[in-house]
């Protein structure tokens, strides 16, 4: 039986919280923190569709539509997306862990079928239009060796062995216990998506002005699984009987947890641990909710010029928690959170260069810092998201077609706004591809799109609120297959 020591003379325990910060898009293609601007193989070949008057500007600019020809049009889509999402992080306590105090945490996510469809009626003066797309989010993020802010607290693990052993010490003298290694197993899947249904109508003015108003019905459905497990510690003391083989320490976490002095919060994060140590402490949640998009848009044509404006409202939006276990007691059941999807303006020219070659350029603004966002992220971004997209169009012959353009996205969050699991870096995109006219009422569009991002370093003198200096280096990877078919009758 280990000797019994006096509580009071233990100094109070101080060690970072288990964080698991889920709540982040884990947007695979493009656009802003929660909205996917890409939603046909259009954008893959050329990203900058503002102005379109093809099928897809059922999306991309709705109010063009009007310029299509009379009758009915339908455009079906499929992508698939690769993304890989680093974080190198240096923190002085994983030296414990026995691999050095810089660790790699290394997330995958692929989504082999994005599909989306857009449809249009044509009718003399009015045209009304529809789509159904991944309009958010778009995939599932897997970390396989968990994330830094699992491992953070897995490693002042040891710490907290050797501030008990120094309790114990002040007592009697002739006990010691010690420990310089600590062990975990850790995982967690992150899935994230909104489901878009679009529907509006536009009207034709006069030759050159068009408008179009209609509104997009957004469900969210999340789910976040995970698990922190096997702790142990290498503890040595010849009273305790512990040999410095890695072992169970959920007896010594008990005498941590006989401080009185531990508040509240501390108390729950060393029970965190003992569970984590026995049967491990887990975590299964779902999220779901939705809401409304009101969006307006205007076209402007010209001879060989074409303008399109659209703007997107503020989408106000909550999502539940539908918890089946939460051992973190972060992810209470029934609770809801807010997830607004901000207010978008895009801005989109196309002129007409040659007979052959169209030329266009697009702007996009994403009213991110209005948003409601969990934990009041929004407060932590300057202004919001700026895209800026240019691209060419070059007919071959009547049977094909190929295009290329870019676009360079530059997000307006700071570093608190960077978490683990819901980081966003700058970045700058190649789209490329081509078109295949089958029959003059069928095309077929091939797509790929690749993304170059900025590595985000993000250092703190109090990381994770433990009085430690630590660092991340966040990262990513994305390309972008896609094909889809387009045709009228």
């Amino acid at each position: 039986m280990p000797p019994t020591f006096n509580p009071h003379e233990m100094k109070k325990l101080k060690f970072p919280v288990l964080s698991i910060l889920l709540f982040g898009s884990l947007n695979l293609i493009a656009g802003g923190l929660l909205t996917n601007t890409n939603q046909s193989i259009h954008f893959l070949r050329n990203p900058a569709r503002d102005a379109s008057t093809s099928i897809d500007a059922v999306y991309t600019n709705p109010a063009g539509i009007i310029k299509l020809p009379e009758g009915f049009h339908f455009s079906i889509n499929n992508q698939s997306a690769f993304q890989t999402r680093t974080i190198k992080t240096t923190f002085a306590p994983f030296v414990m862990s026995g691999n050095g105090e810089t660790k790699k945490f290394k997330g995958e996510a692929s989504v082999p079928i994005i599909p989306s469809v857009q449809g249009a009626y044509r009718k003399g003066n009015w045209a009304l239009s529809g789509s159904i797309a991944i309009t958010g989010g778009g995939g599932k993020a897997t970390f396989n060796n968990g994330l830094p802010s699992f491992e953070a607290g897995a490693s002042l693990l040891p710490g907290i062995i050797n501030q008990v052993g120094a309790a114990l010490n002040a007592q009697n003298p002739a006990v010691s216990l010690t420990a310089n290694r600590y062990s975990v197993d850790q995982y967690m899947t992150g899935t994230s998506l909104i489901y878009g249904a679009q529907l509006g109508g536009a009207y034709k003015i006069d030759k050159m002005f068009s408008l179009y108003g209609g509104f997009r019905l957004n469900i969210v459905n999340n789910n976040y699984e995970g698990y922190l497990k096997n702790l142990q510690a290498n503890p040595t003391s010849a009273a305790l009987g512990y040999d410095g083989a890695m072992t169970n320490v959920s007896g010594i976490i008990d005498m941590a947890l006989a401080n009185p002095a531990l508040d509240d919060a501390n108390r729950a994060k060393l029970q965190l641990l003992k569970k984590a140590s026995n049967d491990g402490a887990r975590l299964d949640c779902d999220q779901s909710g939705w809401g409304i998009s009101p969006i307006l848009g205007i076209n402007f044509s010209y001879e060989k010029l074409n303008i399109g404006l659209k703007y997107e409202f503020r989408t106000a939006l909550n999502v539940e928690n539908k918890t089946k276990i939460d051992d973190t007691h972060m992810f209470s059941d029934g609770v809801n959170t807010p997830h607004d999807i901000p207010g978008l303006l895009t801005v989109g020219v196309s002129y007409q260069v040659l007979p052959n070659l169209q030329a266009s350029v697009g702007y996009h603004h994403f009213f991110d810092s209005e948003a409601n966002m969990t934990d009041d992220k929004q407060k932590y971004i300057n202004g919001g998201t700026d895209e800026f997209l240019g691209g060419l169009e070059f007919q071959i012959n009547k049977m094909f077609m190929v295009s290329g353009g870019f676009q360079i996205t530059h997000y307006g969050i700071t570093d608190d706004y960077q978490k683990d699991l819901s980081f966003t870096c700058n970045s700058y995109s190649i789209g490329l591809g081509g078109v295949i006219t089958v029959s003059p009422k069928v095309k077929i569009n091939l797509g790929y799109f690749w993304t170059n991002y900025s590595d985000w370093t993000k250092k703190s003198d109090n990381y994770l609120g433990l009085g430690l200096s630590g660092k991340d280096v966040f990262s990513r990877t994305n390309k972008v297959f896609g094909a889809g078919v387009d045709f009228s009758f």
